[in-house]
């Protein structure tokens, strides 16, 4: 399976989880709180902190649509009142910077693309919305960097055909299986989907979760998942669209974790491992005179049995061997009998 490097990170199942913290809009239009964002994530030890790059007037015709029942009000006004200038995202990837984590930004125009490519942005995150945006799709396959595509509001030919024009593009990418509820029911996460895009398109695939806590996010990780988007938030009651669903700093921290944790126990070997075998002494058992025996005796579930610990002779997966032989000579009970005591 394919793998490529985002910055000195590699995206691929051989390689950590990229573990992006979605600051999103969770900033509320404020650099000084973006900045905190950055902190925060910075300190829980993910891997990437991504935001959004809205110029609204390029992205959208002015609406009173509402972004469905997560607020009561207009998108217009939600993304209007949470924009960062290009000079606050220039601060803000310097910021970044400083404190050593990696910015990337989802664009919604082609504007936005324009104003990341100035940053040298490493590589771009596309959000759901804007997977059949074809001419936004095609500017952003002409920077030849790396893309993590989100899936949600999909079907699986209009996946293909992305995935197809990036491949012409020669774009590296990745995808995410995505649920674009908010929150999202953690039966409507599909969990299995990320197998199915493993096999179906052999590159790195992850997910962007919606859904309340770390759980299914988790469980992306142990169904083959290279990268966890979860949306992040300083404080669930600030106001916002996002912020209920977003994971504070404790609960990002424990996501890091368990990403790794089960990375690590993803492996598919099955043998007697070094540091097991010194349980083994203790755990297992060996063959024991559950009597006393005479000599000649025929040995029978009647005077040998099974006991703890494995430090005799005759293992208890030899037993049935031995059933009907007979003792060389006295065997007192609660001898680990040996083959020297048999013929």
């Amino acid at each position: 399976m394919k793998y490529f490097s985002i910055g000195r990170h590699k995206i691929g199942p051989d390689h950590p989880v990229f573990v992006i913290a979605e600051a999103g809009i969770n900033h509320n239009g404020s650099l000084a709180l973006a900045k905190k964002l950055v902190d925060m994530a910075k300190k829980t030890g993910v891997d990437c902190i991504k935001f959004q790059t809205h110029i609204t007037e390029q992205e959208m015709i002015h609406t009173k649509i509402k972004p469905g029942n997560i607020s009561k009000k207009s998108l217009w006004s939600i993304i209007k009142n949470c924009e960062l200038s290009e000079n606050e995202e220039i601060k803000l990837e310097r910021y970044c910077k400083e404190k050593k984590i990696l910015f990337l930004s989802t664009p919604f125009s082609i504007s936005a693309v324009n104003r990341l490519e100035k940053l040298n942005i490493k590589a771009y995150k596309i959000g759901s919305g804007e997977l059949t945006n074809e001419p936004f799709l095609v500017k952003i396959a002409k920077t030849k960097k790396p893309i993590i595509l989100s899936t949600g509001m999909s079907e699986i030919h209009e996946i293909k055909h992305a995935v197809n024009l990036f491949g012409k593009y020669k774009n590296p990418l990745a995808l995410l299986q995505t649920t674009s509820e908010y929150p999202a029911n953690y039966s409507d996460i599909n969990l299995g989907v990320i197998e199915k895009f493993h096999k179906l398109f052999k590159i790195p695939i992850g997910i962007s979760d919606h859904s309340l806590g770390i759980y299914t996010a988790l469980g992306a990780v142990a169904k083959g998942a290279c990268i966890v988007e979860k949306h992040i938030t300083l404080d669930k009651k600030m106001p916002g669209p996002d912020q209920k669903i977003s994971l504070e700093e404790h609960e990002l921290t424990e996501l890091v974790k368990g990403c790794k944790a089960i990375k690590l126990a993803l492996g598919d070997s099955k043998k007697i491992l070094r540091k097991e075998k010194p349980i083994l002494k203790f755990a297992r058992e060996s063959i024991v005179s559950i009597k006393n025996i005479q000599k000649d005796e025929l040995l029978s579930e009647k005077n040998i049995g099974t006991k703890r610990p494995n430090t005799g002779q005759i293992p208890a997966k030899n037993f049935y061997q031995i059933i009907g032989k007979k003792a060389k000579h006295v065997i007192p009970k609660n001898k680990q009998l040996s083959y020297g005591d048999i013929s």
